[in-house]
């Protein structure tokens, strides 16, 4: 309670420090965050200044689309050539492409990854039908390279032989 009772007397405080702050040094009027001028400022537009050329920030959104967004258009069927496609084209219209061309692409690799599953299983029974399986690769696998190391050292205990007959 008593802790309560210090916060809300320095919150209290510091509001009152601020309004005080902002009257005695005139700041209070002052839009420091915002670039418009204002009202009353010296920095008023010329009168001979067409009023078109005063809104240059306010043009309708739109986007020039790159030689990969033309591409993209194009795939994505919403134009027919590059030639059609028109200097400045809404965000959304490239978004739409984007998204339509996305999914063509996903059915292509999930049509590519069933093509290979059923090319893997036909190699699976072909090698079947040819008594072929990992078990059986395995252990013959590893009988060749026992028997390449018994190779191996029997030519060094021959050649240990010879080295004893000639000394």
């Amino acid at each position: 309670m008593i802790f309560n009772a210090i916060t809300r007397s320095r919150s209290a405080m510091g509001t009152f420090m601020g309004q005080w702050r902002r009257l005695a040094l005139g700041a209070g009027s002052r839009r420091r965050l915002c670039s418009k001028p204002q009202e009353g400022g010296a920095e008023q537009a010329p009168a001979h200044v067409p009023p078109h050329t005063q809104r240059l920030g306010f043009r309708v959104p739109g986007y020039r689309p790159s030689d990969w967004d033309r591409k993209v258009l194009v795939w994505s069927g919403r134009f027919k050539t590059k030639e059609q496609i028109p200097e400045i084209v809404s965000f959304e219209m490239i978004d739409a492409a984007r998204n339509r061309v996305r999914v063509k692409i996903c059915y292509i690799m999930m049509g590519l990854t069933i093509l290979s599953c059923l090319f893997m299983v036909f190699l699976g029974k072909k090698a079947a039908g040819r008594n072929e399986n990992l078990t059986t690769l395995n252990m013959e696998k590893k009988a060749r390279w026992r028997e390449e190391l018994r190779a191996k050292k029997e030519a060094e205990a021959s050649a240990a032989m010879a080295a004893e007959k000639a000394q």
